[in-house]
């Protein structure tokens, strides 16, 4: 299977890997939720090509997690801001962060600390059940096809 093929996939993971599954999109994710908006902040802050930058926020602004508002006329320049769906990835960088921060700081601790402003405590997100409120442990979730599971597929093969 050809990666371009990966959102075909009956996996939400491949589906969503699919739209935010390399390192530059995700970046551009991140700086946007630290208060980026412009092409030329989001170059400097991640230095990565014209190019390149255009690209992934084309990309971003086609599967409807940014969306472009133009700040100045002549020339036609754009701001670029998280659309709700777009708000919606920040648990997955949450997630990252607190793994990263685990598994990835050499010893040294956590870059940043994320601070909750309604309770001024230092935070991390915690995945918990939506039905009961207890913190979830993979080893106690189960497994079974939903309402987009191909039909022409056993049940079995569901991977997420």
């Amino acid at each position: 299977m050809k990666w371009d093929d990966i959102q075909e996939l009956p996996c939400s993971i491949a589906r969503t890997l699919a739209v935010i599954g390399d390192r530059w999109t995700l970046m551009i994710v991140r700086d946007c939720f630290l208060g980026s908006r412009r092409f030329e902040q989001f170059q400097k802050n991640l230095g990565i090509s014209r190019h390149r930058l255009s690209e992934r926020l084309g990309k971003l602004v086609d599967y409807g997690i940014l969306r472009k508002v133009p700040y100045q006329d002549s020339p036609l320049r754009y701001d670029y801001r998280l659309t709700r769906k777009g708000v919606d990835l920040y648990p997955v960088l949450m997630a990252m962060v607190h793994w990263g921060d685990t598994w990835m700081d050499e010893g040294r601790g956590a870059p940043l600390l994320y601070t909750h402003s309604r309770c001024g405590q230092t935070m991390h997100l915690e995945p918990h059940c939506s039905a009961c409120g207890e913190k979830v442990d993979p080893r106690d979730v189960g497994l079974h096809p939903g309402p987009g599971w191909p039909q022409s597929l056993p049940a079995e093969k569901s991977t997420s």
